[in-house]
């Protein structure tokens, strides 16, 4: 059983009180049926709970050279934000839709070809979603090396990634989650192997 950093169990207690992660019947994008529900676009209605996310964030970003953030849209950018305010990084974000107008930005933000991003997501599946963001990125000379998500789900993303080069960091990983809240009692034990095993059918 993997234990979570003391620092590290109020964050993963707040995010289950805030409904972040569920438990119960879920059906997924993919049409599965998934004991778990991770949905941590909810964390804007609770500023408590994203200062400390963007907290728990630093002491990854603290071992990398880089000179900003980029948060992906829409779900890490208040995290971004709050990483932003917490460390003092200068942060921008890719666009999901080129504005028509305007400047016609696909980057919002100031940055200068050449510089190194650190890309901030809120969650990391199968890698597929971070490749289309880090594609915009470098595609305006930015350099892309480091990835780090508030939680991995360790469905494959982190293998996907590290294949194109890249490396993904996370504050928590599903394991580390669902032990914690086993040995706590904080979630029935019942709910907890069946995530378990519905993980491993499903990575």
């Amino acid at each position: 059983m993997t234990k979570l950093d003391a620092h590290l169990a109020p964050l993963a207690d707040g995010l289950l009180d805030a409904g972040c992660i569920k438990f119960g019947e879920f059906t997924l994008k993919s049409g599965l049926k998934s004991p778990i529900y991770i949905d941590l676009r909810y964390i804007i209605s609770f500023p408590k709970l994203l200062e400390q996310i963007g907290a728990a964030y630093l002491p990854l970003l603290s071992t990398f050279q880089f000179s900003r953030i980029a948060g992906l849209p829409y779900a890490a950018i208040p995290i971004a934000t709050a990483i932003s305010l917490a460390g003092n990084y200068p942060m921008i974000y890719p666009r999901k839709e080129v504005k028509t107008y305007g400047t016609k930005a696909e980057i919002e933000g100031e940055y200068h070809a050449g510089e190194t991003v650190v890309v901030i997501d809120d969650l990391a599946t199968t890698g597929g979603s971070k490749f289309e963001a880090i594609e915009k990125l470098t595609g305006v000379g930015l350099v892309v090396k480091d990835i780090v998500v508030l939680v991995d789900r360790q469905s494959g993303a982190k293998e996907s990634l590290e294949q194109a080069g890249y490396n993904l960091h996370a504050v928590l990983t599903i394991t580390q989650l669902l032990d914690h809240w086993e040995s706590t009692g904080k979630v029935e034990k019942s709910r907890i192997e069946a995530t378990r095993e519905f993980l491993k059918q499903s990575s």
